[in-house]
């Protein structure tokens, strides 16, 4: 999957993730929502297959409520 395909797919793996999360971990998907995906990948980026470009999301995702769960 080129670079402009994981853009495109973004909003869409964050819902996907915002579908099996608890409600309670809703914040962090919007925070990452205000993230611009042109800012997450170079044009020449490339990923081996639509599941790599999700688990970048969800990689994103994990460490985020890691940081917020040591913080609380």
């Amino acid at each position: 999957m080129e670079s402009i395909e994981f853009i495109n797919r973004y909003e869409s793996n964050l819902d996907e993730i915002s579908e099996v999360v608890k409600p309670e971990l809703i914040p962090i998907i919007d925070e990452l929502r205000q993230i611009d995906p042109h800012d997450l990948v170079r044009p020449e980026a490339y990923f081996e297959s639509e599941s790599h470009g999700k688990g970048f999301v969800w990689n994103m995702f994990i460490k985020r409520v890691r940081k917020y769960s040591k913080v609380e």
